[in-house]
C-alpha cells in the first residue's frame, strides 16, 4: 500500500461531470477518488478527533464533526437545522443571531429529488446542486423559491402530506431506483397543496413563496464498477482499519467490496489513506 495522505477528514467535494468527480479531503490534500475505483484502498484511524469548529480534541464526534460543548451552543447544531419550521429566531432565542442572519435569512429552494424514490427537501439557493449530489440523488427539480429557511420548512411540511421527506439510504446505496417524471409530480403537488399554500401566504404576507412552474431537471450519474447487493457500514469509532476494493462512490459514501464508508459521518477524524 502507498500512503496518499494523512490528516483530518472532511466531506468530499463533488464536481458536476459525467459521471460525477469526487475529491476526498484528508488534511491539506484533495485526492481525486474516481482514479482509484477498482483498486484496493485502506483508511486507518490515527486515534484522534478534533472539533471542526473549536479544534478541541474530543472522544466522540457529534453532528458530523463537533465536540459536545459546540454541539450544545452552536446555532448550526440546533434542532431547527433539521426541522427549519421550528425556527425561533423571531422569538429572540436564536443561539447565534448574526450567524442566522447570514445562513437562514436568505433564499431557500424547496425541491423534489429522486434518491431512493420521490422525496421533498430544502436547501439554500447557494447549495444547488451540491445538496442533491451529497444525497445521492439521480434526479432533482426545484419547485419553490422562498425568502427564508423557516418558510422553506413550512412549505416542506405541507408537501410531506403527500411526499416522503427522507431518503432510504440503503436503497440509495444499492442504486435501486428508477427514473421518475418529476415535472408530472410537481404538477400533482401544486394542485393538492393549493389551499394550504394559500393559507401560508396569508400568514406570511411580507415573505416570498414563489412556485417554480418550469425549470431544469438536474440528472446525476455516479462513478461505479458495480453496486452492492447487501449494505454493511463502517464506523471508525468501533474499528480502526477499513479496507477493500473501491467499487463505487455515491452521495458521501465510498462503496467498497467489504462495506460502505460514510465520509461525512467521520468529519474531523484524523486518518491515513493508502492505495494498492
Amino acid at each position: 500500500m502507498i500512503e496518499l495522505a494523512s490528516g483530518r477528514l472532511a466531506k468530499m467535494l463533488i464536481e458536476k461531470t459525467e459521471p460525477l468527480s469526487y475529491h476526498l479531503n484528508v488534511g491539506d490534500e484533495k485526492i481525486g477518488m474516481n482514479t482509484y475505483i477498482g483498486k484496493d484502498i485502506r483508511i486507518i484511524s490515527n486515534g484522534e478527533i478534533r472539533c471542526s469548529h473549536c479544534q478541541r480534541r474530543t472522544n466522540k464526534s457529534f453532528n458530523q464533526g463537533y465536540c459536545f460543548p459546540c454541539f450544545k451552543k452552536l446555532a448550526q447544531c440546533d434542532r431547527c437545522m433539521m426541522s427549519p419550521e421550528l425556527c425561533h429566531f423571531s422569538q429572540g432565542t436564536c443561539r447565534e443571531p448574526e450567524w442566522a442572519e447570514q445562513f437562514c435569512m436568505q433564499e431557500h429552494i424547496v425541491y423534489l429529488a429522486n434518491s431512493s424514490g420521490l422525496k421533498v427537501g430544502i436547501t439554500r439557493h447557494s447549495q444547488v446542486p451540491t445538496r442533491w449530489m451529497d444525497q445521492g440523488a439521480i434526479q432533482a427539480l426545484p419547485i419553490f423559491s422562498v425568502s427564508t429557511r423557516q418558510l422553506s420548512g413550512l412549505v416542506e411540511v405541507i408537501m410531506k402530506e403527500w411526499v416522503a421527506d427522507k431518503t432510504n439510504w440503503r436503497k440509495m446505496l444499492k442504486h435501486d431506483v428508477e427514473i421518475i417524471d418529476l415535472e408530472q409530480e410537481r404538477g400533482k403537488l401544486f394542485e393538492l397543496a393549493k389551499e394550504p399554500l394559500a393559507e401560508l401566504r396569508l400568514q406570511f404576507p411580507d415573505e416570498q413563496i414563489n412556485q417554480l412552474e418550469s425549470g431544469e431537471i438536474w440528472q446525476f450519474e455516479y462513478p461505479s464498477l458495480q453496486w452492492p447487493e447487501k449494505i454493511k457500514t463502517f464506523n471508525l469509532e468501533k474499528q480502526s482499519i477499513i479496507e477493500g476494493k473501491l467499487l463505487a462512490i455515491k452521495g458521501q459514501y465510498l462503496i467498497l467490496d467489504s462495506g460502505c464508508f460514510n465520509v461525512r459521518k467521520h468529519t474531523s477524524f484524523d486518518v491515513s489513506l493508502s492505495v494498492a
